[in-house]
Parts: structure tokens; sequence; C-alpha cells
């Protein structure tokens, strides 16, 4: 199935966009980007150039996606929420060759007007809060909260908030799927099949 691209959208030539991505409304996809297959861009959202976006990612309404960002596969950026490329910003001072990249890994959450601060790694399944500023490498399955951004808890693949102390050690199934995830030494892990 083709992309769909809404009649108010602007892909510029060269984006590359995968099979049955949907785009919407004054939606703005720059030359540089790559979007993989079965991805949904919100209202209002902007892709810059140095941008790659892997398979079933959702990104909400009113969302700049700006360079040096990758998004790995079925990562959901909520409502309104933002990401940053310069670290310390200054109109009057040209800083495009000091991006810091910031990368969301596989199955992560970014929660509605969080903040991303540049350079950050979001681990995978991983979970920042609505309202979060991370500016900071959040660990997997980590669900962190407040700002500046701390782990509270912990998530399993399915989105579900595992019944773990927020550090040390610990054992939990996830009450949706029944997976067994382990905490130890504040790293949490689904723990593989025997």
């Amino acid at each position: 199935m083709a992309a769909v691209i809404h009649p108010s959208a602007i892909v510029d030539a060269g984006a590359q966009i995968g099979e049955g991505t949907r785009i919407w409304h004054w939606v703005h996809v720059c030359a540089g980007a790559r979007i993989g297959s079965n991805c949904s861009l919100g209202q209002n959202v902007y892709v810059g150039n140095q941008v790659a976006i892997g398979n079933n990612v959702k990104i909400q309404n009113n969302v700049s996606v700006y360079d040096a960002v990758t998004l790995e596969d079925d990562v959901f950026c909520g409502p309104s929420m933002v990401f940053t490329n310069v670290y310390n910003p200054r109109s009057a001072v040209s800083r495009k060759d000091e991006y810091r990249p910031t990368i969301v890994r596989r199955g992560a959450t970014l929660g509605a007007n969080c903040t991303i601060v540049c350079g950050a790694t979001i681990g995978e399944y991983a979970f920042v809060g609505a309202g979060a500023v991370v500016n900071r490498d959040v660990p997997p399955h980590a669900l962190v909260i407040g700002v500046p951004a701390r782990v509270a808890g912990w998530m399993s693949r399915a989105g579900e908030r595992l019944a773990l102390p927020a550090t040390g050690s610990g054992e939990a199934r996830c009450p949706r799927t029944g997976e067994f995830y382990v905490l130890r030494d504040s790293v949490c892990a689904l723990r593989p099949a025997t």
C-alpha cells in the first residue's frame, strides 16, 4: 500500500517515505528525511533533513523532529512533545555544526509536552511521562517523570507499569502479557526464555 499524503502536506523531493505511512494536514517533510513503513505523522508535524524514522512510528500533532534525531521502530511521540538539537542556542551564533544526536530506541514512548534535550538516548521501551524534561540518557524500560526527569519505576514492552522498585533489584510479571522482568542493580530487562 502506497503512502497516503494529505494535499496540504509538503513533502520535499528526495524524502524517503515507506509504504503505508500516513502524512496528515500541514506536515512538512524535508528532502533528506527517511521515514519507514506504516508510520503516522499527525497534523502540523515537521521532519528535518537529517532525520531517520523507523517503521510503525506514531508522531502526534504539533511535533518537530529536528536534524540529528533518530526514532527507531515502534516509537510513540505524544502531542506537542519537543526535541532540540543544539544545547546552547543563540540567534546571533550559528551552531549547525554542533548538533547533538538524539536517539529514541525501539518501542519507547514520549509523553505529551515532554522535552528531550539533545544528546540523550532514550532506551528501548522506556516511557517518558507527560511534561517531563529529559536532560540525560534514559535506561531501557524506565519510567521517567518530572523536571528534570528521574526514574520513578519500570515499564513492560506492552506499556504496563511493573511492580518493581525504582532502584535496586526485583522481579515482576507484566500484568497484560505475563512476560517476566528482572531488575538487577537498577537495570531492568525481560528475562530470557528458558
